[in-house]
């Protein structure tokens, strides 16, 4: 099949399209015909090497843990799913080597959920790492509850564009760091925002004087000293970006698979409390222009890639 792959940690320009190995298909697996895939900051962090503690690699690794696509093969056990559900799915694995980045992908039952029927592919590749990290951190690690102010940094961003409505529609009230281009995107998802860098902490208390009962970082360093500091007494902090956290009394985060949280996800965002904002597509040869977008460091809302569709016609419909 068709994918991207890299055969070395390094820039974007290691990333390479043509032929990669089938993806295995294991008994509490399903096979999916990858329709689209979105581009994670964790993508380009993995692919530089810089998660390698805490990641092993196989190479050649094809990367990309979110995906929508279609069920083309289930495996022997699975009951979940047959062929021809749409599905999305956070596909995340110990160690780095089979990712989304294909045609074809390996997805355990237990990193799918159904697609929602009114988003678009692309749209709903963007829900799975980024929802889940957002719904899990609002709803678990930091608890959000209705009357609460909640401050959410990078507003505008994959993760933090969610973690604004997730706030929301838990009943709570949001201030979300942006840039003042995105000022207008962060106020239609609910939230109040303000402009990152210096004088934020006058800038947030100023809508805020008493502190926020709870903080999101999504940048680290000196942006999560300042949330701590704008805290309210008995506030909660959370990162998924600097470990350090938990030396201001915080709990750092990191987003986990889980079929029954996707589905919850998916359910919202049928009923319009969750919407996914797509800022640029690009086809699957053009992954490594993905990455660069994604590094810039300047998107409003998701990066995808896209796979070109052909109906089966072959023998990869019914077995591989």
């Amino acid at each position: 099949m068709k994918g991207i792959s890299y055969s070395r940690y390094g820039g974007p320009e290691v990333l390479e399209y043509g032929e990669v190995r089938d993806p295995k298909v294991g008994p509490d697996a399903v096979l999916v015909k990858v329709r689209a895939a979105a581009v994670n900051p964790v993508d380009w962090k993995c692919r530089e090497g810089l998660l390698d503690g805490i990641l092993d690699a196989a190479f050649p690794v094809v990367p990309g843990w979110d995906v929508a696509g279609v069920v083309v093969r289930p495996g022997a056990s699975v009951t979940e799913f047959s062929v021809g559900d749409e599905v999305i799915g956070y596909v995340r694995e110990d160690f780095l080597s089979r990712g989304t980045f294909a045609e074809y992908v390996a997805a355990p039952v237990r990193t799918l959920a159904r697609k929602p029927r009114n988003l678009t592919w692309e749209e709903a590749a963007g829900l799975p790492l980024a929802g889940l990290t957002a719904y899990q951190v609002m709803t678990r690690a930091l608890q959000v509850k209705r009357g609460e102010t909640v401050l959410v940094h990078a507003a505008a961003g994959g993760v933090g564009s969610i973690a604004v409505q997730l706030a929301r529609h838990l009943g709570a009230r949001v201030i979300g760091t942006a840039s003042e281009p995105h000022h207008d995107f962060v106020r239609s998802l609910g939230g109040e925002p303000v402009t990152y860098g210096e004088g934020l902490a006058e800038r947030v208390r100023g809508l805020a004087p008493e502190g926020v009962d709870a903080a999101f970082d999504t940048i680290g360093g000196d942006t999560l000293k300042t949330s701590a500091n704008l805290l309210a007494p008995e506030g909660r902090l959370v990162s998924i970006a600097d470990e350090d956290v938990v030396d201001y009394g915080g709990r750092y985060a990191f987003v986990r698979p889980d079929a029954g949280d996707l589905t919850r996800l998916g359910q919202l965002a049928e009923q319009g409390a969750v919407s996914v904002h797509v800022s640029q597509t690009y086809p699957l040869d053009r992954t490594a222009d993905a990455h660069r977008a994604s590094q810039e460091g300047r998107t409003q809302g998701k990066i995808v890639v896209t796979v070109e569709w052909e109906e089966e016609t072959g023998t990869r419909a019914t077995g591989w």
